[in-house]
């Protein structure tokens, strides 16, 4: 049964709402211990530095989904994109309709901004999710790999320039 949902980008007083809708969104993927962020930081990074944005899914008055999204680049397209970090819907809504007002409120901001297109990534073993992507029109870049630099490794590799 699909409901009724409104959007509304994040402010500056919602960091705590935030940073719970990480940690329960890292609660699902089994990563919980792998959160570090906390309020000074997402407020620096999303509203000081403005590198990301927020936006909630309202559900009879109530944020019950989140969307964390920033511009990337495609120079194939010559054009930005959208790239969606997190997607988090509460496990009681679920099935009613909200990832998917998400993801098609996100494709009219994508359109809106002149984007060439919406991407994200999903765990393997997150088959409910694939699915639902999927049945939206998604489809999985099977020829790519995502490689990543973090932590001490990202400090060596600097060191050296």
């Amino acid at each position: 049964m699909e409901t009724t949902v409104t959007f509304r980008s994040a402010e500056r007083a919602d960091v705590p709402l935030i940073l719970q809708f990480i940690r329960a969104l890292a609660d699902y993927e089994h990563m919980a211990d792998q959160v570090v962020a906390d309020e000074a930081t997402l407020e620096e990074w999303l509203f000081d530095r403005q590198k990301a944005e927020v936006l909630f899914a309202v559900l009879e008055g109530r944020e019950v989904g989140f969307a964390l999204f920033f511009h990337n680049f495609s120079t194939f397209l010559g054009r930005a994109g959208l790239y969606l970090e997190d997607l988090f819907v509460l496990p009681e809504v679920r099935g009613r309709g909200v990832g998917k007002a998400i993801l098609r409120r996100l494709a009219a901001l994508a359109v809106e901004r002149g984007c060439g297109r919406l991407e994200w990534w999903c765990l393997d073993w997150n088959e409910p999710s694939i699915a639902f992507y999927r049945s939206l029109g998604a489809e999985p870049m099977s020829d790519w790999t995502v490689y990543r630099i973090a932590g001490q490794t990202l400090r060596d590799l600097a060191e050296k320039e």
